[in-house]
Formats: structure tokens, sequence, C-alpha cells
């Protein structure tokens, strides 16, 4: 791999797969994108759960809409330095923590990815076990914890879809390019097509927007608009920060940004009003309301809707935990020893981990989700605010690309020993205020906001650090 190095790169900081590539994405492949992210079983429940919140359905469309613009706001500036340097996110984190110091953020982001990857793939192998046990109900005798709190059933189920999934990503970005193309519209598809057959079978009368058994006013409202509004922006935080790795691809930043357009606030928004159109429809033609879309495909008298129902929702979710969860870590892992670790390699060690980790355990456990909801957006918060004042003020939106592979001394982004210790400085303190908060019961009302805390914390600290130590800033240079 040495001998194939460009002049001046080095084998610890670059690879074919860390290193600048050709750029050939168009807005659709990132409106897809986002399609894939949005179209799971797990948007389906939050979608759902914010019509459940107590509020009149033109106040929760309100906080979607403030929610899904504030993501794409940041969409668009993380997707910048990424698409202006075509290099993945832990890449730029270089940016702001030096060539070897970017392995923090990056380590950080990949784990959280690895610990979400076992979540979705359980989740996805759940929605799979209920179909086959719709066609085998005998096999329910292997539907009981058996090993490690997971049954032969959910075993089998949980291998098959982690296999099928590996399969999708080694087969490399091109093929996952190709797979959330058409994920996300066959979702859609199914998801109308449900909606449609829902309205008929209740009547449009029985439907409505608002899923909650008592509503609020006055203040209360306007509380939870907010808290709905941060809620949005808190499940989008994961996939939005390593939203680069998909970027690095787009021709044009203009490219990005009517994709961003078409797949966040126009998708998420329709995605949302057809499923609070179908989780309505539940209670009246099944005597309950089911905020499971598998459980509802599985209800129908139609075998052949079953399975297309099935397929549909379960290659949905497998497209967003590559997206979000399988592509992450891959370039993360990858960036801790390039020379050593490829890309595939990255995120095969992701999935292995998912495994050891026992999702199933940690989902089932609601305080362990709670926690790690709240943890979650406390750590990536301030890499948020770090990485954007650092690349939009400090930088301001420039960069040396040839210097982000350069480990020696005199490098532009080598700065103390590979570190950027301002950025470490700013980082930590974020991150406790955020722990803080979670663990506080007095503080519990703030941890719905522990990804602006975080953000806001670590942009802070970073900008007044940075400015009292005299970060080095490059030399000006056009910018891409």
């Amino acid at each position: 791999m040495t001998e194939q190095l460009p002049k001046g790169y080095s084998p610890r900081l670059y690879n074919q797969d860390l290193g600048p590539l050709p750029q050939q994405w168009t807005w659709y492949n990132i409106f897809a994108f986002w399609m894939s992210d949005v179209h799971s079983v797990g948007g389906y429940v939050f979608a759902a759960s914010l019509f459940a919140l107590g509020l009149a359905s033109w106040q929760v469309l309100i906080a979607l809409l403030a929610g899904i613009c504030i993501v794409q706001l940041i969409a668009n500036l993380v997707a910048k330095p990424s698409q202006q340097a075509a290099a993945p996110y832990p890449v730029i984190c270089r940016l702001a923590f030096g060539v070897f110091g970017a392995n923090i953020p990056a380590v950080i982001r990949g784990l959280i990815a690895v610990a979400w990857y076992g979540i979705q793939t359980y989740l996805a192998s759940s929605a799979l076990i209920i179909v086959v046990l719709r066609f085998f109900p005998q096999m329910a005798v292997y539907a009981e914890p058996h090993f490690a709190g997971l049954s032969y059933l959910g075993w089998f189920g949980f291998l098959s879809l982690w296999l099928l999934q590996a399969a999708v990503f080694w087969a490399g970005m091109e093929s996952i390019r190709r797979f959330i193309d058409w994920a996300g519209p066959v979702v859609y598809a199914v998801m109308f097509a449900l909606a449609g057959w829902i309205v008929w079978k209740a009547g449009w009368a029985n439907i409505s927007f608002t899923l909650a058994e008592k509503s609020l006013s006055g203040w209360q409202a306007f509380g939870q608009v907010i808290v709905a509004t941060a809620l949005v922006v808190s499940y989008f935080s994961g996939p939005t920060l390593n939203f680069g790795d998909f970027s690095r691809y787009c021709r044009s930043m203009r490219d990005v940004r009517r994709g961003n357009f078409w797949g966040l606030p126009v998708n998420f928004l329709a995605f949302s009003l057809v499923t609070v159109v179908i989780v309505s429809g539940t209670l009246p033609v099944f005597g309950e309301m089911l905020h499971d879309p598998i459980a509802t495909v599985s209800r129908i008298d139609n075998s052949m809707a079953v399975l297309l129902g099935a397929f549909a929702f379960v290659t949905a979710t497998i497209g967003i935990n590559i997206v979000a969860n399988f592509v992450s870590p891959a370039f993360d892992f990858a960036n801790v020893a390039p020379s050593k670790i490829s890309w595939r390699a990255g995120g095969m060690i992701a999935a292995v981990a998912s495994i050891f980790i026992t999702p199933w355990n940690l989902f089932n456990n609601p305080l362990m989700i709670h926690y790690t909801l709240d943890i979650l957006a406390a750590f990536i918060g301030p890499l948020f605010g770090i990485l954007l004042v650092d690349f939009y003020v400090i930088k301001k939106q420039q960069i040396d690309v040839d210097a982000l592979f350069d480990d020696s001394p005199s490098g532009r982004y080598y700065f103390d020993g590979g570190v950027n210790w301002t950025a470490v400085k700013a980082l930590v303190p974020a991150m406790l205020v955020g722990v803080a908060i979670t663990f506080t019961p007095a503080l519990q009302g703030m941890a719905n906001f522990a990804w602006f805390t975080g953000c806001l914390l670590g942009g802070l600290f970073f900008l007044v650090l940075a400015r009292r130590e005299q970060v080095r800033v490059p030399a000006p240079m056009v910018a891409g």
C-alpha cells in the first residue's frame, strides 16, 4: 500500500477508502439516503410517538417542521467540508482535532454506531420472526429465551439479518448506493398501499391526526412543542454527524442541498402523515392501536400482503442500519490504522462487536435505552459545535486537503504531537455537562435538550480556547 501512496501522504493517515474519491452522486442519491434513514420501523414508531404527546395535529406539524428544518440546516453545514475535500467524517475531524486527535471523535461516533447497529439488527430480526410465526405457528416452541437472553428463533432471525447486511456492505459503496436508491421508494409504495387499505377498512371519519388520550393547552402545549422539536433534532443527530461520509461523493453542494430539502422536510413530513393515518386506523380496524408497522401488517388476512409488507419494512430497517450504523464505523475504525484496517475491515469489526454487546438486552431495558439516547446526545452534541466552529469560524471554510494526510511535525494539521489539545479541552467539559444533566434527577427536564446544550457549549468552549491559545490557521487558500 505504501507504494501507491500519493506524494507526501503518510500510511498512518491514508488508504484509498479515506482519501479523496471521484464525486459522481446526484441530489437523488442524497434524497434516497434520507429516505432510507427515515423509512424504518424505528422512524415509524418515532413519528407516531410525536402525535401522542397530547398536542393538536397542527402543533405537531409545527414541531416536526421546525425540528426537521434545523436538521436540514445542520446537514448542509456538516456536508460542506466533506464535499469540498471529497473526504469522510473522520478525515475532516483532523481539521479541528489534529491528524491523530481525530481518532477521538471518530471512535466516539464508531462505538455509538456499533450499539445502534446491534439494536437495529435486533429490531429488524424481531419483525422477521413475527412473520415467521404467522406462517409457522408451531415454531413458537423455539421463541423462548435460551442463550444470552435470546431464543433459538431469535438467534436465527438476528444472524440471518446480520449476514444479509454484511453481504450488502461487503459489496461496496456503489452497491450500498444502489440499495438505498430503491429501498426508500419501495417502503413508500407499501406505506401508501397500507394507508389506503386502512382508510378503506376504517372509513375516513374514523381517522384522527391526534393519537393522544388527552390534550394539552396553553403553556403545557407550547412546552411540548419545544420538546418535540428537540426530539426530532436528537433523533437525526447520529446520521447527521457523519453525513460527510456520503456528501463526499456528491458532485456539488447544490446537489447536497437539493437532496437534503427533498429528503428531510418534504420526505419526513409526508412519511409522518402517512404513519399517523395508519396508526390511527388500526384502532377501529383491529380494536387496538398498533404502533409497530410489522404487527399491523401481520394482522392482514392476505398472506401475500403480509409478505410484501414485512419485506418492505425489514428492507427499510436494513437500509437505515447500513447508512447510519455500518458505513460510519467502517470509516471511523479504518481511520485508527489506515495501513492495517480497510473500510471493509472496519465495518466488519463493528458488525462483530454488535453481537457481543447482546443488543436485545440493551433494548429490552427501558431505563438503559433512556440513558443511551441521552448520553448519545451528550457525547455527539459537542462534536457538532467544535467541528462547525472550527471549519466556519476558525478555518474560514479553507481546507488544505494534502495536509490532512501529512503526519510530519511541520504539517498544517499536526498541532502538538498530532493532537489539537484545544479541541480536546473543549470537548471534555462540554460532554461532562451533558452527562451530568442526564444523571441528575433535578435536571431531567433539560435531558431532551442535551444535543443543543452540548453543541452550544462545545462550540463556545472551543472558540474561546482557540482564540486564547491562538490555534494555527491555514494560510489563505481557494475554497473548493
